[in-house]
């Protein structure tokens, strides 16, 4: 579990796109988009809750098929404290954080997205990384 926590923190892929009746936005989630900007408010989030568990379920699989994997196939994994503890520890925290963030008041909730979308552009990134916000005039759209 503490693999799959950190795994789903660290890499994601962004969207910009553009939503029917919405400005370009930037969202972001793999293989699923989970999560967008929010529009009603600045430093707000909309979360899908489907995408998100789904993902989630998906990171998960990997990860215990791998570990499963190597278990049978190759050699016993003996975990060692030095490092599940580690990993323990960066799991909750990032838990923490999550839970600080996801409670702000300003986000929004759904159950899924229930809007269409036009992709734009994507790419990968990891969570330290920034990526400048896409100049929209760039883009050769149809709508």
């Amino acid at each position: 579990m503490p693999l799959t926590i950190i795994s789903f923190t660290i890499v994601t892929k962004w969207w910009y796109v553009i939503p029917v009746d919405a400005p370009g936005t930037i969202m972001a989630g793999f293989p699923l988009i989970w999560v967008s900007d929010g529009w009603h408010t600045s430093m707000s989030l909309q979360i899908f809750l489907m995408e998100f568990t789904i993902n989630f379920l998906i990171y998960f699989v990997f990860w215990y098929l791998l570990i499963a994997s190597l278990n049978k196939y190759w050699r016993k994994i003996k975990a060692k404290k030095i490092i599940t503890i580690p990993l323990f520890v960066i799991s909750m925290l990032i838990i923490v954080l999550t839970i600080f963030i996801g409670s702000m008041p300003n986000h929004v909730y759904k159950t899924k997205r229930d809007f269409d979308i036009q992709v734009l552009d994507t790419g990968y990134k990891f969570f330290w990384q920034q990526r400048k916000r896409p100049n929209f005039s760039d883009y050769d759209v149809q709508q």
